[in-house]
């Protein structure tokens, strides 16, 4: 199977069966995206979920984030993972939010990695949901889960695998393509013990393709 066949079956598949995929990240508008992913670094959406309300309760504005302390808002994040870190990232983002974007999430991507706590990935993740930026934000289950398929080729950082993927799927996919990935790596083509036999882009796998021959 040629890579490009490869990306037709899985895209395909996708558009077919799961047309609309959208974050599992509770939010409002962007600032509260931008809080939302910055959290979710190395923690799960369903834990971020369970933190934000009171958070966003508390500090619904960036205006109101930037008045707080790192301590007060660290009292709000502390069942995150890393809350003393993304504790002093959110404060400083809110502080230069307001400061140098008048409180507003600005749409250039360059733009919002000047942010602190804001790199390529946060930065394409709230580009991708907010305004449709054709790009592809990369986490842990899109890294994953592209070279298990067989989308990627020796793609050993993020930013290879997002060249890759970008130079691959129409552009115009690229904002679904991302949860089509994340959603999947999540519940069907988990780290350890994935759901083979149920996977339905199973027929395009490079992994399962292996297994079958090795088992001949």
């Amino acid at each position: 199977m040629t890579l490009k066949e490869r990306y037709a079956g899985v895209i395909g598949w996708f558009e077919a069966n799961m047309p609309v995929a959208e974050s599992e990240l509770q939010y409002k508008d962007p600032y509260q995206l931008l809080v939302a992913v910055i959290l979710s670094a190395q923690c799960t959406d369903k834990r971020v979920n369970m933190t934000t309300p009171a958070l966003f309760e508390a500090y619904p504005t960036p205006e109101a984030m930037a008045q707080a302390t790192v301590e007060e808002i660290y009292a709000y994040i502390k069942s995150i993972s890393y809350p003393n870190n993304k504790a002093r990232n959110l404060a400083a983002m809110a502080r230069m939010l307001c400061t140098e974007f008048g409180g507003v999430v600005p749409s250039d991507l360059d733009a919002l990695q000047r942010l602190p706590g804001v790199g390529r990935k946060t930065a394409n993740v709230v580009g991708a949901v907010i305004w449709g930026k054709e790009v592809m934000p990369v986490d842990t289950h899109v890294f994953r889960v592209s070279a298990r398929i067989g989308l990627t080729r020796g793609a050993k950082t993020p930013l290879q695998t997002e060249l890759q993927l970008e130079k691959n799927i129409p552009s115009h996919l690229l904002p679904v393509a991302h949860h089509w990935l994340i959603l999947h790596g999540r519940y069907v083509c988990t780290a350890r013990a994935p759901k083979c036999d149920a996977c339905g882009i199973a027929p395009w796998c490079k992994s399962r393709e292996k297994q079958k021959m090795a088992d001949k």
